[in-house]
């Protein structure tokens, strides 16, 4: 597959100035996979739109001279809800390409206004269907960007996400001229709202680190891979297909111990919240068996017997993929969380603590 994807491309992200949004604006003005010929960062948050906007104006270091000269002409600001059917046909109407990254995605919020959940996760994405079929409009592609927990969901945040990709994956069939594909991942490592950021903030000040449970476990995504997902997702994934990243796991313990590393702090056990798993799982043993490698990721083919095309030349997973399994040691954590620089000190002991 070309490297040259987004070469010309026009491409409209929703929630764009969010964590993930961010990250991807900057990938696809590096032109690492082709030249876009427009980002169109579509929120509703004007404050952030406007903070990323001076981001860009201010950057003048000679490395960063590919990524944003001439960012005017190829970066696009919208304000706009994607709750709302006209903002989203006006927003998408030049598109080539749509990655719909606008979500609730706190647990606990989603629990306790569940309406607010269903307008922007499962109406928000249905305005994108309705607005291509409707308007005819020549989208080329829709990508859905999902969650574990849309997978055996337990709690509004992941029933909404679910259904968020069912929405889209129906899409191929009521708007056939757009492929709509999804990604689904877990934690993204260091996003906001994310635990690490708040164990950071914990530990400057003093304590204590609050984890739910010991055996809480979580699969550790980096930003720049939640991006690879979506753009392997974007050159390779058929209609209807959610692709999956293969990352690491670890208890989240681990993580607070690797981050507190030899400093006094103490961890308390607060419980579980509303609505939160234990384990993340992104894919069922339901899933499993339309599961299929590809490369880095999984490939979960869709239910609806319209969209399966092609044939598999190898056996499907068949057996659930969650973070319980293959978890990383506390010395892997500390090692990964170094190669990411999300540690508050970098020097690691021979045993996996933190020199401090």
């Amino acid at each position: 597959m070309s490297n040259r994807f987004f070469e010309g491309k026009t491409v409209v992200i929703t929630g764009g100035t969010g964590s993930l949004g961010k990250v991807l604006t900057r990938r696809l003005l590096s032109g690492s996979e082709g030249t876009p010929k427009k980002v169109i960062i579509f929120s509703r948050d004007e404050a952030k739109q406007h903070f990323m906007r001076v981001e860009y104006q201010q950057k003048t270091k000679v490395t960063d001279e590919v990524i944003y000269n001439n960012f005017a002409q190829r970066l696009e600001f919208r304000i706009g809800d994607v709750r709302s059917y006209p903002s989203v046909s006006a927003a998408i109407k030049t598109a080539d390409i749509v990655i719909n990254a606008a979500a609730l995605k706190q647990v606990p919020s989603c629990e306790y206004f569940p309406h607010e959940a269903v307008q922007t996760n499962i109406l928000g994405a249905e305005n994108i269907v309705r607005a291509i079929r409707e308007l005819n409009l020549p989208v080329h592609t829709v990508v859905g960007v999902s969650t574990d927990k849309a997978c055996k969901p337990v709690n509004v945040m992941g029933m909404t996400k679910a259904l968020q990709e069912r929405v889209l994956i129906a899409g191929n069939i009521t708007a056939a001229t757009t492929r709509f594909i999804c990604v689904r991942y877990g934690n993204v490592l260091a996003s906001r709202g994310s635990v690490i950021p708040l164990f950071h903030e914990q530990i400057k000040n003093g304590g204590p680190v609050t984890i739910t449970t010991e055996e809480m476990t979580r699969f550790l995504l980096p930003l720049e891979r939640a991006v690879d997902t979506i753009i392997a997702a974007l050159e390779q994934a058929r209609p209807g297909e959610t692709f999956v990243p293969r990352v690491p796991a670890a208890r989240i313990i681990d993580v607070a111990r690797a981050l507190i590393g030899r400093l006094p702090v103490e961890i308390a056990i607060t419980g579980i919240r509303p609505g939160e798993k234990v384990h993340e799982i992104m894919v069922s043993d339901e899933e499993a068996w339309r599961t299929y490698s590809r490369g880095d990721y999984y490939a979960i083919r869709p239910m609806l017997p319209e969209l399966i095309t092609g044939v598999e030349t190898e056996n499907p997973l068949m057996v659930e993929y969650s973070s319980a399994s293959n978890l990383l040691t506390l010395q892997e954590a500390c090692q990964l969380l170094t190669t990411h620089n999300l540690l508050l000190s970098n020097e690691l002991h021979e045993d996996g603590e933190l020199l401090r």
